[in-house]
């Protein structure tokens, strides 16, 4: 296998956490090196010590495994550090289906909570911007926990980083 196929094979292993997107799609599959039969892949974890990364190496070795690679490294890269930009727009667009607010482009002035308080976040269930933050933190430190007061559904949204 090439390295563009073996990164076409791990491109399909979805995010332990959020199971409607790619460990691609989320943007912390970085790269897939062949040197003398052993294969390096490079991984940037969304946070440090985000719980969800050893699973994804143990996925990346299963999966290579069954390809008849048996030798792989998983180099967990801190640098640059992980965005919510490297979110493809298609993953932003399965996250608000499944029920996830998307985050927003980032800068270095915005952010989802900012001095005046957190920020607007449209309901993905019904669209409405009437909504509240009822946690900095959702099921997962990444992400906030919201509840629309139009629907009353809470949800949860994935905040800018």
């Amino acid at each position: 296998m090439t390295e563009t196929e073996v990164f076409n094979v791990l491109s399909q292993i979805p995010d332990p956490e959020i199971p409607v997107i790619s460990i691609k799609d989320l943007g912390i599959l970085q790269g897939v090196k062949i040197e003398n039969n052993q294969v390096f892949i490079d991984i940037t974890p969304t946070y440090s010590g985000c719980p969800a990364m050893k699973l994804v190496e143990d996925l990346i070795h299963e999966s290579l495994a069954g390809k008849g690679f048996d030798s792989v490294q998983v180099i967990s890269k801190l640098t640059p550090v992980w965005t919510t930009d490297w979110l493809s727009d298609d993953a932003k667009r399965r996250l608000e289906e499944f029920g996830i607010a998307p985050p927003e482009k980032t800068s270095p002035n915005k952010s989802w909570l900012s001095a005046e308080g957190p920020k607007i976040i449209r309901c993905p269930l019904c669209k409405s911007e009437n909504t509240i933050m009822v946690s900095q933190f959702g099921s997962t430190a990444c992400k906030a926990h919201y509840k629309c007061a139009d629907c009353l559904e809470p949800f949860d949204y994935f905040k800018c980083i």
